[in-house]
């Protein structure tokens, strides 16, 4: 049995968001903030932190308490984070990031995870709810959580890479939708949609890119905490990743067709009107003339006197118009 933390740390910790003593045999046990500060380990037991790292107790304790060395707290507790893997301290240094499931949250609005792994402790540092870590509490809290450090790392992986393939399916869903929709929906409406889907491609890929090339790094990181097993798992979660990369790549080209389909059929719609308004000035052109030259206030206009001078312009006016219209349908202007 080993005291994990030195006498004097403090017995409550403003930012502690969730502490779990996990037994090694895939469940766990819940502790408050005083349990923590007394904690000793079993052989085969590990203790896990979720911190707030904004709150400046939090830092404090970091720094003083955490056990770990100051360049590693100073890269844990960074404002501005890319995903990467560094081994240092005799464990691993992660920078992760999760889609943003909260509600009324964009997805896109990614949720940065930092973590610090060894044999006998984790530390999870965060600013907002991700809900793979729910995911994961659960599976501890119903004992079919991770039994070893490494195991904790490759089903946290797996459990970001879950969240993420749901917004990439949706993502392609809409895309679906669109593409049947694209000659009856509305067109400023759909603009939007196709709009904001590149929006999020875009902006999902310039954080699952680097975290790529992080799991490549980590699945190749030669450590106690990762056995060969683990490697084999980070692998294939780096593949996985890499499909949804690609798949973020083909969903932005297909909304770019789709877009460019919908401003050709928009630009089609408003040619066709045009043309049909351009038909109906011609004919109206030489009526307009003729009603023009006759309403003058001069003398000698011919039938101004005569009964029947408006009923033959009237019929004038419907032979010029109807001459007009065979006229256009013997060239096929319409």
């Amino acid at each position: 049995m080993s005291r994990l933390f030195e006498q004097g740390a403090p017995d409550e910790l403003d930012g502690l968001t969730d502490a779990w003593l996990l037994t090694g045999r895939g469940g766990g046990n819940r502790l408050n903030e005083r349990q923590v500060s007394d904690c000793e380990l079993m052989d085969d037991q590990w203790l896990w932190l979720h911190l707030d790292y904004s709150k400046a107790a939090v830092q404090e304790w970091m720094y003083r308490y955490s056990g770990l060395n100051e360049l590693t707290v100073e890269a844990l507790l960074q404002v501005e984070t890319r995903p990467r893997c560094v081994a240092t301290d005799n464990g691993l240094l992660i920078f992760l990031r999760g889609v943003n499931l909260n509600p009324g949250a964009d997805p896109e609005d990614m949720v940065s995870l930092r973590i610090w792994i060894d044999n006998q402790k984790i530390y999870t540092l965060g600013l907002r709810r991700l809900l793979s870590l729910d995911d994961l509490r659960r599976l501890i809290e119903h004992g079919s959580g991770p039994e070893v450090p490494g195991d904790f790392l490759v089903m946290l992986v797996n459990l970001l890479l879950d969240r993420v393939n749901v917004v990439i399916d949706d993502l392609y869903d809409l895309v679906d939708q669109l593409e049947e929709s694209v000659l009856i929906a509305s067109g400023h409406h759909s603009r939007e949609q196709l709009a904001g889907i590149r929006r999020q491609a875009i902006t999902l890929r310039r954080f699952l890119a680097p975290q790529r090339e992080a799991l490549n790094r980590l699945s190749a990181e030669r450590s106690a905490i990762l056995s060969n097993e683990h490697h084999l798992y980070l692998r294939e979660s780096s593949d996985r990743l890499t499909r949804f990369v690609e798949d973020l790549d083909a969903a932005r080209e297909r909304a770019g067709v789709v877009h460019e389909s919908l401003v050709s059929s928009l630009t089609e719609q408003t040619n066709n009107r045009m043309y049909i308004l351009s038909v109906i000035a011609a004919i109206f052109l030489p009526l307009s003339f003729v009603t023009g030259l006759l309403g003058i206030n001069v003398g000698g206009i011919p039938g101004a006197e005569s009964p029947l001078g408006f009923p033959l312009v009237m019929l004038g006016m419907l032979l010029v118009a109807a001459a007009l219209l065979a006229f256009f349908r013997w060239r096929r202007w319409f």
